[in-house]
């Protein structure tokens, strides 16, 4: 097995350490290698750094600060606390990297089948690419950390980042500032069906 996938670590405390450019791009790299369904690779990635890092913290508060008033998901509301936290942690990593979904559809928009079945096959493909990104993170010393929770400020950094796309993810990238201990995983026999007649 790939030493990486064992060793990998969600990180949730970085050192203020900037992320040189050189490694940016070799874990982007990674990403744009993944497979992706009809080579559509449907991905692109806004890097943020340095001031724009502390101007996307920012925006991300605000956002969070509105969906405690006006909810875009009002059954999440016991989550923003854990929302409040990944800000804090993305202002620690040494990069954001957020990625985009650039055949992607309006949040709200209802979707007929075969559009449905592209945006999974196409969130698939996302999901590929940015699993090489953690691993090539880990092979080159950085820890990384796979974020969904920003949807609650989506509108607010949708408009910042300034893209039409859908955002699917952001991967905070930084010097780790803690070794934590894997987590528990689902054995084999647990989580695996086989069927061989």
């Amino acid at each position: 097995m790939i030493k990486e996938i064992t060793t990998r670590r969600s990180i949730r405390k970085y050192a203020a350490t900037p992320v040189p450019r050189a490694v940016l791009e070799e874990i982007i790299e990674a990403g744009i290698l993944a497979p992706s369904s009809k080579n559509r690779q449907p991905w692109h990635f806004i890097v943020v750094t340095g001031a724009a890092k502390a101007e996307m913290v920012t925006v991300m508060g605000l956002g969070l600060d509105r969906e405690a008033q006006t909810p875009l998901l009002p059954e999440s509301a016991p989550y923003l606390a854990g929302a409040r936290q990944t800000r804090d942690i993305m202002n620690q990593a040494g990069a954001v990297i957020f990625v985009v979904n650039t055949l992607g559809f309006e949040i709200h928009q209802p979707l007929e089948t075969e559009d449905r079945i592209s945006e999974i096959c196409n969130v698939q493909s996302i999901g590929a690419a940015i699993e090489n990104m953690t691993l090539t993170a880990t092979s080159l010393g950085y820890g990384s950390l796979w974020i969904c929770d920003f949807y609650f400020a989506y509108g607010e950094l949708r408009n910042w980042l300034e893209t039409d796309g859908e955002l699917v993810a952001a991967l905070a990238v930084g010097v780790a500032a803690e070794e934590p201990a894997p987590r528990p995983r689902r054995t084999l026999a647990a989580c695996t069906v086989w069927r061989d007649r």
